[in-house]
Protein backbone atom coordinates (compact mmCIF):
# COMPACT_ATOMS: atom_id res chain seq x y z
CA UNK A 1 0.00 0.00 0.00
CA UNK A 2 1.49 3.51 -0.51
CA UNK A 3 0.07 6.97 0.43
CA UNK A 4 -0.88 7.93 -2.47
CA UNK A 5 -4.24 4.67 -1.46
CA UNK A 6 -4.61 6.89 2.12
CA UNK A 7 -4.68 10.38 0.68
CA UNK A 8 -7.33 8.93 -2.03
CA UNK A 9 -9.38 7.52 1.26
CA UNK A 10 -8.69 10.96 2.89
CA UNK A 11 -9.73 13.49 0.87
CA UNK A 12 -8.03 16.39 -0.32
CA UNK A 13 -8.83 18.91 2.66
CA UNK A 14 -5.55 20.49 3.41
CA UNK A 15 -5.63 23.44 6.29
CA UNK A 16 -3.06 26.03 5.77
CA UNK A 17 -1.69 29.01 7.82
CA UNK A 18 0.74 31.75 6.87
CA UNK A 19 3.90 31.82 8.89
CA UNK A 20 3.35 35.19 10.05
CA UNK A 21 -0.52 34.85 11.82
CA UNK A 22 -0.50 34.73 15.54
CA UNK A 23 0.10 31.39 17.01
CA UNK A 24 -3.05 31.96 18.98
CA UNK A 25 -5.03 31.98 15.01
CA UNK A 26 -3.40 28.72 14.66
CA UNK A 27 -3.89 27.41 18.04
CA UNK A 28 -8.01 28.70 17.22
CA UNK A 29 -8.08 27.24 13.96
CA UNK A 30 -6.79 23.80 14.90
CA UNK A 31 -9.54 23.69 17.72
CA UNK A 32 -12.55 24.99 15.96
CA UNK A 33 -11.61 22.05 12.98
CA UNK A 34 -10.65 19.79 15.16
CA UNK A 35 -7.33 19.07 13.83
CA UNK A 36 -3.52 18.39 14.82
CA UNK A 37 -1.57 20.07 12.40
CA UNK A 38 -1.42 23.07 9.99
CA UNK A 39 1.09 23.45 6.72
CA UNK A 40 2.69 25.87 7.11
CA UNK A 41 2.11 27.91 3.65
CA UNK A 42 4.65 31.20 2.19
CA UNK A 43 4.98 32.33 -1.19
CA UNK A 44 2.89 29.43 -2.51
CA UNK A 45 5.29 26.81 -1.18
CA UNK A 46 5.88 24.73 1.86
CA UNK A 47 7.43 26.50 4.62
CA UNK A 48 6.71 24.09 7.59
CA UNK A 49 4.31 22.49 9.81
CA UNK A 50 2.29 23.41 13.13
CA UNK A 51 1.16 20.68 15.16
CA UNK A 52 -0.28 20.73 18.88
CA UNK A 53 3.17 19.42 19.90
CA UNK A 54 4.46 23.13 18.92
CA UNK A 55 1.30 24.79 20.13
CA UNK A 56 2.11 22.69 23.51
CA UNK A 57 5.71 24.28 23.91
CA UNK A 58 4.21 27.55 23.62
CA UNK A 59 2.08 27.22 26.20
CA UNK A 60 4.59 25.88 28.73
CA UNK A 61 7.40 28.58 27.74
CA UNK A 62 4.34 31.30 28.34
CA UNK A 63 3.48 30.01 31.29
CA UNK A 64 0.16 28.34 29.92
CA UNK A 65 -1.42 31.07 27.54
CA UNK A 66 0.43 30.69 23.87
CA UNK A 67 1.72 34.16 24.04
CA UNK A 68 2.37 36.61 21.08
CA UNK A 69 4.09 35.09 19.05
CA UNK A 70 3.84 34.19 15.54
CA UNK A 71 3.56 30.57 13.93
CA UNK A 72 7.19 31.00 12.47
CA UNK A 73 8.51 31.44 15.79
CA UNK A 74 7.00 28.36 16.94
CA UNK A 75 6.67 25.97 13.30
CA UNK A 76 8.73 23.30 12.32
CA UNK A 77 10.44 24.59 9.42
CA UNK A 78 12.15 21.62 7.89
CA UNK A 79 9.77 18.90 8.33
CA UNK A 80 10.13 15.43 7.29
CA UNK A 81 7.96 14.89 4.24
CA UNK A 82 6.91 11.61 2.07
CA UNK A 83 6.10 11.21 -1.73
CA UNK A 84 2.36 10.06 -3.31
CA UNK A 85 4.83 6.21 -3.88
CA UNK A 86 6.17 6.19 -0.54
CA UNK A 87 5.25 2.56 0.79
CA UNK A 88 2.53 2.65 4.06
CA UNK A 89 5.68 0.39 5.81
CA UNK A 90 8.30 3.06 5.13
CA UNK A 91 5.47 5.89 6.67
CA UNK A 92 5.33 4.09 9.78
CA UNK A 93 9.20 3.46 10.35
CA UNK A 94 9.64 6.91 9.63
CA UNK A 95 6.75 7.68 12.47
CA UNK A 96 8.14 5.79 14.88
CA UNK A 97 11.51 7.21 14.20
CA UNK A 98 11.25 10.40 14.37
CA UNK A 99 7.75 10.76 16.40
CA UNK A 100 6.06 12.25 13.82
CA UNK A 101 2.67 12.07 13.86
CA UNK A 102 1.41 14.40 10.91
CA UNK A 103 3.90 14.10 7.53
CA UNK A 104 3.57 16.15 4.66
CA UNK A 105 2.64 14.59 1.19
CA UNK A 106 4.49 16.39 -1.27
CA UNK A 107 4.90 15.59 -5.12
CA UNK A 108 8.11 17.47 -5.99
CA UNK A 109 7.30 20.84 -4.83
CA UNK A 110 3.48 20.97 -4.65
CA UNK A 111 1.43 19.58 -1.31
CA UNK A 112 -0.70 16.65 -2.23
CA UNK A 113 -2.16 16.78 1.85
CA UNK A 114 -0.91 15.50 5.13
CA UNK A 115 -1.20 12.09 6.70
CA UNK A 116 -1.29 11.43 10.32
CA UNK A 117 -0.31 8.64 12.45
CA UNK A 118 -4.28 7.90 12.70
CA UNK A 119 -4.66 7.72 8.76
CA UNK A 120 -2.12 5.27 8.53
CA UNK A 121 -3.35 3.10 11.64
CA UNK A 122 -6.72 3.01 10.21
CA UNK A 123 -5.41 1.99 6.33
CA UNK A 124 -3.35 -1.11 7.86
CA UNK A 125 -6.26 -1.98 10.21
CA UNK A 126 -8.91 -1.80 7.11
CA UNK A 127 -6.25 -3.70 4.53
CA UNK A 128 -5.60 -6.42 7.71
CA UNK A 129 -9.28 -6.70 7.75
CA UNK A 130 -10.24 -7.20 4.19
CA UNK A 131 -7.28 -10.05 4.10
CA UNK A 132 -8.87 -11.60 7.43
CA UNK A 133 -11.99 -11.52 5.16
CA UNK A 134 -10.82 -12.69 2.07
CA UNK A 135 -9.07 -15.89 4.06
CA UNK A 136 -11.71 -16.63 6.03
CA UNK A 137 -14.08 -16.74 2.45
CA UNK A 138 -10.95 -18.87 1.49
CA UNK A 139 -11.16 -21.55 3.99
CA UNK A 140 -14.63 -21.36 4.50
CA UNK A 141 -14.84 -22.34 0.47
CA UNK A 142 -12.44 -24.82 0.90
CA UNK A 143 -13.69 -28.21 -0.85
CA UNK A 144 -14.54 -31.12 1.61
CA UNK A 145 -11.88 -33.46 1.31
CA UNK A 146 -13.88 -37.27 0.37
CA UNK A 147 -12.39 -40.48 1.41
CA UNK A 148 -10.39 -42.30 -1.18
CA UNK A 149 -13.38 -45.28 -1.40
CA UNK A 150 -11.51 -47.76 -4.30
CA UNK A 151 -10.21 -50.35 -2.16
Amino acid sequence: MKVSEILQVKGSILYTISPDQPLADAANTMAEKDIGSLVVMEFGDLAGMLTFREVLRALHENGGTVGAGTVRKHMDDHPITVTPDTEVNEVRRIMLEKHARYLPVMNAKTILGVISFYDVARAVLEAQSFENRMLKAYIRDWPAETADQSD
